[in-house]
């Protein structure tokens, strides 16, 4: 059976430390070439970065929407500083962008704004859904270590409360933010003179175990998983669960070819094994894993078993 297509595609903020130049011809290829609905614009990890892209944020949200993307701005998802507090504050005022909040210091600010739910504001239950859906929120992101029986009660509450819902089905997840910076601090800086050395790192840093096997991945205050997130094979069940938008998040790897695999399943132009053979041949540079849509260690890749909605 063919994956409807109801289900929109998304593109994720970008999470990394990339050049401006670099994401300027990666929202242009999105653009022109990517069969995605939505894109987000914004920095979400780190308050520093911020300031050597906001110039561009209006024309590309221009040259996307001329796309036929939907756009939406995404932001921070650490607030600790009066800085990032005015950054919030500046970010939620009226606008006819669409907003994703990740952090709650942003709900002092809406006013009534219609809002979405980003994957790092940790919604995991009904109670919750329903608390922000009567501030406003129009979407919920679920995070990426939700499991599928959660997944699928969620986006029956989301259904009732008469909101959308989106899982992550690509790229790494992340696990963690810290107040310090395990980026800075493994160059011997501190997090105020860090020097950007994240930005070193386009796909985030890779730590190792003891025994020199592959672990974790650090982005400036984020921990990352090493290996790459694929639902390919769980797109049926996700749809049937009634979950509404689908998430890729972007890395250094052609997200113009991984968008349009994801794209041909969900139009059922193409098997999911078929897109996982195809996929495979983008070099993708660490594992795949699924282990945590059905509540195992998150690292795992499991054979697919249909998940029943709730």
């Amino acid at each position: 059976m063919a994956v409807s297509e109801l289900m929109k595609l998304t593109i994720a903020p970008i999470p990394f430390h990339w050049d401006a130049q670099t994401k300027l011809d990666f929202y242009a290829r999105i653009a022109d070439e990517a069969p995605v609905d939505v894109v987000h614009i914004g920095e979400v990890i780190c308050s520093k970065r911020a300031p050597f892209f906001e110039k561009h944020y209006d024309t590309v949200a221009e040259r996307l929407t001329r796309g036929g993307k939907t756009v939406v701005f995404s932001t921070l998802a650490e607030v600790m500083l009066p800085r990032e507090r005015k950054m919030i504050a500046s970010y939620c005022a009226p606008s006819e962008l669409l907003l994703e909040i990740n952090d709650s210091s942003a709900l002092w600010h809406l006013e009534g704004r219609p809002f979405r739910v980003g994957p790092l504001m940790n919604v995991y239950n009904e109670a919750t859904m329903a608390y922000l859906a009567g501030l406003g929120a129009t979407h919920f992101s679920l995070p990426a270590e939700l499991p599928a029986s959660s997944a699928a009660i969620l986006a029956a509450t989301a259904k009732s409360l008469g909101v959308t819902t989106e899982v992550q089905v690509f790229g790494r997840a992340s696990l963690a933010l810290s107040a310090r910076c395990y980026h800075a601090r493994a160059h011997n800086r501190i997090k105020d003179n860090c020097q950007f050395v994240c930005e070193e790192d386009p796909d985030g840093m890779p730590l190792k175990t003891l025994d020199s096997e592959d672990f974790l991945i650090v982005n400036g205050i984020q921990t990352m998983s090493n290996s790459y997130v694929n639902l390919l094979p769980e797109l049926e069940d996700i749809r049937d669960m009634g979950i509404t938008h689908v998430r890729l998040v972007p890395h250094t790897q052609d997200m113009v070819a991984i968008s349009r695999i994801f794209h041909r399943v969900i139009a059922g132009d193409l098997s999911p094994d078929e897109a996982e053979r195809t996929l495979a041949t983008l070099n993708i540079p660490a594992p795949f894993s699924n282990g945590f849509w059905y509540g195992a260690p998150g690292h795992q890749r499991l054979a697919h078993k249909p998940v029943a909605a709730a």
